[in-house]
Formats: structure tokens, sequence, C-alpha cells
């Protein structure tokens, strides 16, 4: 795997006005580019190599960005599907790095049907034309429902919004990403990703996963700095994550998608409250009457 070396912030001049006065000064702003995601498959001289995806993007984690959507599209099956995963040096005016492909083994069989929606996805998009849940549980490797042994309690729950704050680099620096994380039930950070895109960062969150052979991801817990929609709830099922947690708002697509999969649904997870949507029993609640 590569590792972009871009500065994911860059500093622009500003006009900052306050009342009747205005300074000129420096802002950080979250950079978003281009990154065009190919795949090369096949044996010998057969070897195809494809365009798969373009998505506006933060520049870091690029490989951890491809590879996991290319897992939570459900085109590559494991781990050991990939060989290499690098930038590809395309000369342009400024010199970067905005093409990645992804090698596979000679041996491995990419899942090319659920390339056919044409891929463009932009850092805002949502499911991108994804027809309906079956469509989704069709390519699952994973059941989250199936997992019964996973609990966390209220306060851990509560605590995770600011947790996830502290690691926040490039949000602090900009104000303007995304961010997941998964915790272990214990509060404990396991792993945090940043992007312009709430999709992106989730699949570099999953794609590291993926890189560390972690999933499924049956006994961690994912917290999305936003809302909760179809497309991320999608992506941490893909992943086996049957704890999910959002800061903002989940659709209702997404709330239809997480009870069919049997995942446990936190929303408006702060200021010390929060919302269940479903598998409420995973959520250890003292004094809730209904609690199992």
């Amino acid at each position: 795997m590569t590792t972009y070396k871009q500065s994911p912030i860059k500093g622009v001049p500003v006009t900052k006005v306050n009342r009747n006065q205005g300074l000129v000064a420096m802002d950080k702003l979250a950079i978003e580019e281009p990154l065009e995601i190919r795949l090369a498959f096949g044996e010998g001289v057969n070897r195809i190599v494809k365009n798969i995806s373009v998505t506006m993007r933060t520049p870091g984690s690029d490989a951890e960005l491809a590879t996991g959507f290319l897992f939570t599209e459900g085109i590559i099956k494991d781990h050991s599907d990939l060989a290499s995963v690098a930038h590809c040096f395309i000369a342009c005016a400024e010199n970067k790095e905005n093409v990645i492909q992804v090698e596979l083994r000679d041996t491995a069989t990419p899942e090319l049907k659920n390339t056919e929606r044409n891929f463009y996805t932009t850092s805002s998009c949502g499911v991108c034309g994804k027809g309906s849940i079956d469509a989704i549980k069709s390519v699952s490797a994973f059941n989250p429902g199936q997992n019964n042994d996973l609990f966390i309690s209220r306060d851990v729950l509560l605590e995770l919004p600011d947790r996830l704050r502290l690691y926040q680099d490039v949000f602090d620096a900009t104000g303007g990403l995304h961010a997941c994380a998964l915790f272990n039930t214990s509060g404990e950070l396991l792993l945090l990703r940043e992007d312009v895109g709430r999709h992106n960062a989730l699949d570099k969150l999953i794609g590291a996963a993926l890189e560390r052979n972690w999933l499924p991801l049956k006994n961690a817990v994912l917290l999305l700095s936003g809302r909760a929609s179809f497309e991320l709830i999608q992506k941490a099922a893909m992943a086996g994550i049957s704890i999910i947690g959002a800061i903002g708002a989940p659709s209702s697509l997404a709330v239809e998608l997480a009870t069919e999969f049997g995942i446990t649904l936190v929303g408006f997870l702060r200021q010390q409250r929060f919302n269940i949507y479903s598998m409420d029993e995973r959520i250890l609640l003292p004094g809730y009457e209904n609690q199992n």
C-alpha cells in the first residue's frame, strides 16, 4: 500500500469581518480533489485495467479509500484478493497523485457486475443509483444481525463523541471534514479516518481495517460525525458492524436497512442524549424496564 504525502489542508487568504472591522488573514481549508480508482485484474496478456470510479476526496489514505470502496461495493471479497495498491504518476501541471490503481492477484475475479452503475461519486453523493435493500443483501459477506454478544453501556456511548473530537486533527484545523471511528465497547479508539465526504471517510476506515485483516468488525462500534445515511449503513453492514452511533440524524431508509440487517442504530448522539432506532437490546440502559 502507498501513502499519500500531500497535506490535507490548504492555506488561503481571507478577509475576516467582525461588526464594522475587516482583517486580512490566512484561513485553513480542507483540500478536495478528484481521485480516479482503477482496477487491474486477469492473467498474463489478458490482464485488464478498468476505471471503476472517480470520487471527490480529501488527499490522504488513498489506498485505504480505494480498497475500502471496492470491498463495500462488493467488487472484491477479501484482503487476499489484493496484490498491490499504488498511485499512478500521470503528467499534469500540478503533478498531483490523483489516480490510484488496485492490482488484484491473478487468481482473483472481481464482481464487475457491480460496476454497471457507471460510478461517478461526489463527496455527498448518496447511494449512486443502487436500487434496493435486496441489492445490498445479495453481495454482503457478513450478517451483523447474528452478533448477539456485543453490548455497549449508555455511559460509554455518551462519551464517544467527545473522544472522537479529541482525535480529529484535520477538523480542528479546518472545521470542514467528516470523520468516522471504530471504538471497542470500553470506549477505546481503534481507528479514525477523516475526509470531506462522509462515505469516503468510512471507505478509508474500512479499507484500513481490511488491510489489518480485522474484518468482520463484529466487536467494534462505529461512530459517524454527521448524519446516518443509507450508503453509510450499507458500507457498515458489508464490514459486519452491528452497532452504529451517529451524531446527526438518520434517514428513513438508513433505519430500514439497519433494521433489515439487525444493526443497532443510534442517532442524535450528542449533549448527553441519543435516540435508538433499531435493535435497542445491544445498548445497556440502567433502569430501563424493557432491557433484556
